[in-house]
């Protein structure tokens, strides 16, 4: 599963563009890589585990602007359009499994 953050937050004051930094670097240290400005995503091996990780980014929410979270599977990640110009790139894969014997 994955979860993806897409935030739209105000940089038109010095306060503000610190909380802007400061919520950017919260979904960094959670583990999320940025896609696009604004919007970023991490893997999940399982919902509950991504849910712990919705309640740390709500934990980190800036005061004002607007913040989505959206969780959706691996298998629609990976149906993904991803076009750099117009070719298309390839999607992102998720982190290998930790494999146990």
């Amino acid at each position: 599963m994955w979860l993806v953050a897409m935030f739209d937050l105000p940089v038109d004051t010095k306060e503000a563009r610190r909380e802007y930094t400061r919520f950017r670097k919260a979904l960094l240290r959670e583990g999320f890589l940025m896609l696009q400005y604004s919007v970023y995503a991490r893997f999940f091996e399982s919902g509950e585990n991504a849910d712990v990780h919705r309640q740390h980014v709500r934990g980190a929410l800036p005061p004002a602007g607007q913040v989505r979270l959206l969780a959706i599977s691996d298998h629609q990640f990976g149906r993904m359009d991803v076009f750099q110009g117009k070719m298309r790139a390839e999607t992102e894969e998720p982190p290998p499994q930790l494999m146990l014997f």
